[in-house]
């Protein structure tokens, strides 16, 4: 059965191929900033759950254990007890001791056989739930990396695209009024932060 992170990765990977491309453009999509945001805010919150459900897991390796020993020395008690009766209650006393002792040599090969065996499933589920919450991490880890790389790229195509408009506006200006000089001369970088308000001044200008 999958995990929620698993779940929404594809669900991620689902949306991207069901976005539309731009008007004249065979690699840019268009998304909804909201639906994106959702998704990865989820996938932010289901990962601690994840890890911490696979740390359980690990932890149950000592509980594991515990109860090995429980019922080994609970076999080891009551073969004592039953050595003990067998010497008690035997006429031939040697015959009671070896078999007595060899009663409690054989429950403790079982015994060591019972906790040898909890510790190699214990090791196995730990190894098991390590290598799955890797797996898991180095997914999310490529699907962020996209993400960023995505979200970078689109970032500078509107900034270029901007910035062609505006530069299209400002010659067109100073064809038609070549005495008057542009209200503002400003050239958008990559490296400019992101405001949500320039992209109204382009527009303002435009207009007059």
């Amino acid at each position: 059965m999958a995990s929620r992170i698993e779940q929404i990765i594809e669900e991620i990977e689902e949306y991207i191929d069901g976005c539309k491309f731009q008007a004249l453009s065979s690699t840019k999509i268009v998304v909804n900033k909201e639906e994106l945001e959702e998704m990865l805010r989820e996938l932010r919150m289901k990962t601690p759950d994840e890890i911490k459900r696979y740390q359980k897991i690990i932890s149950n390796k000592d509980a594991i254990l515990a109860d090995a020993q429980q019922k080994a020395d609970q076999i080891i008690a009551d073969a004592q007890t039953k050595a003990d009766r067998i010497v008690s209650e035997s006429e031939v006393m040697q015959k009671a001791l070896e078999q007595s002792n060899r009663l409690i040599e054989q429950t403790n090969q079982q015994a060591q056989e019972i906790v040898d065996n909890a510790t190699n499933d214990s090791n196995n589920i730990r190894m098991s739930a390590i290598a799955y919450t890797d797996e898991m991490l180095d997914n999310l880890e490529k699907i962020m990396a996209h993400t960023l790389d995505t979200a970078g790229t689109r970032y500078t195509n509107f900034i270029n695209s901007i910035q062609s408009c505006y530069d299209i506006v400002t010659k067109n200006r100073r064809e038609l009024s070549p005495q008057v000089a542009p209200s503002v001369s400003y050239t958008k970088t990559a490296d400019d932060p992101v405001s949500d308000e320039e992209p109204d001044a382009g527009k303002e200008e435009a207009k007059e």
